[in-house]
This record gives C-alpha cells, structure tokens and sequence, in this order.
C-alpha cells in the first residue's frame, strides 16, 4: 500500500463507454446496472408521477421515505441527481486542504475534486494484499477521505470496522456505498449509524433498479453537512420522476427485492468466479473474495483480449483508467448463468485469438 499525488489516468472514463455507438449491439458486461431491472411495477410507479410534471418537484415525501429506512431524521438526508452529483457537491461545499481518495475505487469523486481546484492525494491499495484496507496508510493530516465499500472495480468489502476506524476529529469521512445493497445483509454498512464523527455516506438507486438514466441517489450525514451540500445544491435538483422513483425504492416490497436479487447476484458471482478459476492456467487471476455485483480479473494480454471479446459481442470494462491498476485488469459485471456461461466460452476464444 502507498501514497501517490498526481493524475495520470483517464478519470472520466466508464463503463457505459464501453456500450456506446457501435457497441451498444454488444452483451454488456461493462456497466454495474443490475441487467433486468427496472421491474414493471417501479416503471408504473414511476410513469404515473409523469401527470405531475407541471408542479415544481417536492422532494418531502421521498426525503422523509429515505430517512424512515435508514432509521434516520430527515434532517440527516439529501436527495441527489445520482451519487455523481454528491460527489461535486462534497468538493465545491466542503472546506478541506487534504483530501485523499482510496484506489482502486470509482474515479468520479477524484475527479470532481480536481474540477473544484483540489490537489488529491491517493493511498493505493495493492494486489498482494487482497486490496485490503490499512487505515494507517491514510495520512494522519487528510481532513477528507474518500473509500467506496464495497469498492468499485475491485469487488472488496472493506469491514465496518476498518472504515469507521479512519474516522478523526476534523475529518470529513465520505463513503460510497452505492453496491451496498446488492450486499446480502448489507453487512459492513454505514449507512444506519450517527456514531462515526464526520461521517458520509453516499447510496445510489440507479443500480439495483437500473435507473441510471433517470439520475436518483442521496447523501447520510450530519444536518449541517447536510445544510452545507444542500446550499451548493440548485434549486429543485431532482425530478418529480427520479423522486417517486426513490419512495418506491425504499419501500418495504423493493427492500424484500433487493434482498432476494442480493442472493441472486451472489450465486450468479459465485457461478462465474468459478468459471474464470478454469483458465488459472493461461494466466488468468480473480481478485478474491468478491462481493460486488462485479469481479475484477487480471490477465495477460487483456487489452487485446478486450477487443476480441467485442468482436465476439461482448462488452468488459477496461481496468487502467483506475488508479492503481493497469492495461493488464479487466472488470466483469455478474450477469445471469446463461449469459455467464456463453461468455466463457467467448472469453475462451478471445483468449485463444490474443495469445502470441
């Protein structure tokens, strides 16, 4: 594990990249939205709020449904177009010297720091250590942190404890857990608590119910942290359907779903994983365990073995715009087992036509 300042990486770089123009035939791979989703009764939900696009939007009600499932005031609750936004409001609202962003981890919240005139210092967690956190490697003097749990791309879920251990007087400490609840038991969570000085936790709603395109995710943290983002924010910043979106979401029929979708994801993870294990002898290595609706995979050649794949028709996410990583990792989201066995057998192939 070490320390780094600089850039170097193509931070804006995702995976919806990856299914753009002549990619967006390919079976996708590339982009962490739970592929089934959304389910018909969100939609009606969703399209019946469309007979109220004439008022302004009131984002009570969903405010108030957000702070009932985390057991939590609504004061301690802001709504958000997407965790994106939370991201640029953290690095325009807060007043910080030394943030410090822990990678392998989405780019967003680097990025949007930099945008706000940040110098962002990196602790890079390493390969050989699982990509485990150490929260002594984080420099004493950061008065930001940011860590994803579990963290994209790499699939780890860092426990409770680790995270909360990086917690100091002063420190603003910003955790996204926007795959948490495709964690069975959502265990390792922070979401819940008030206990952790400087805490923040940002959730999205866009990937268990395939709602990138509508732009829904809130922030959890102390009211005035909350007062401070919601100040920076523009006036009605989420849309009358983004906002009945997140009631449904937090209800208590969606919590039963994606409960049951959580144990899904992770037999549909456990199928794959043991898949890729097959070709340990051709050089390839899965970052283990994953816990993510995505697992992280190195191999030689990846890049080539990237194109092939498209060729084949599928779409995977390139792993060197992630600080940390390199041209050789490759980023595979957890689909269904027949979708996960034809694309074996593509990568396979792929494989095979990369090889020198």
């Amino acid at each position: 594990m070490r320390t780094e300042d600089g850039a170097g990486h193509d931070l804006r770089h995702h995976g919806d990249a990856e299914v753009r123009d002549g990619g967006a035939e390919l079976i996708d791979l590339a982009v962490n939205v739970r592929a089934d989703t959304p389910p018909a009764w969100l939609r009606e939900r969703i399209a019946r709020s469309l007979g109220s696009l004439a008022a302004y939007p009131d984002g009570r009600a969903a405010r108030a449904a957000v702070a009932a499932r985390h057991g939590l005031p609504v004061e301690r609750v802001l709504l958000t177009a997407g965790a994106a936004e939370a991201f640029v409001l953290l690095a325009r609202a807060l007043k910080v010297r030394r943030p410090v962003v822990v990678h392998p981890q989405f780019t967003e919240p680097e990025a949007a720091l930099r945008d706000a005139g940040h110098t962002v210092g990196r602790v890079l967690l390493r390969e050989e250590d699982g990509f485990r956190l150490d929260a002594a490697a984080v420099p004493e003097d950061a008065d930001l942190v940011v860590i994803g749990n579990p963290t994209n791309p790499t699939s780890v879920l860092h426990p409770a404890a680790s995270v909360a251990a990086l917690a100091r007087p002063g420190r603003t400490l910003v955790v996204d857990e926007a795959f948490m609840d495709a964690v069975p038991g959502e265990r390792e969570a922070l979401a819940d608590r008030t206990d952790v000085p400087g805490l923040v936790v940002l959730r999205s709603l866009t990937k268990t119910w395939g709602l990138a395109g509508l732009r829904i995710g809130y922030v959890l943290a102390a009211p005035e942290t909350i007062a401070d983002l919601e100040r920076a924010q523009p006036l009605w910043p989420v849309s009358t359907p983004a906002l009945a979106a997140a009631e449904a979401c937090v209800g208590s029929q969606a919590l039963a779903e994606a409960a049951h979708a959580a144990h899904r994801i992770a037999a549909d993870r456990a199928h794959l994983v043991a898949g890729l294990r097959e070709f340990a002898p051709d050089g390839l290595r899965v970052a283990e365990p994953a816990e993510g609706p995505f697992v992280l995979v190195r191999l030689p050649r990846a890049g080539a073995v990237r194109e092939h794949l498209r060729d084949l028709g599928y779409a995977v996410r390139r792993g060197d715009t992630f600080p940390g990583l390199d041209e050789e990792w490759l980023r595979l989201a957890v689909r269904d087992r027949a979708t996960v066995n034809s694309f074996l057998q593509a990568l396979d192939r792929a494989m095979t036509l990369a090889a020198p």
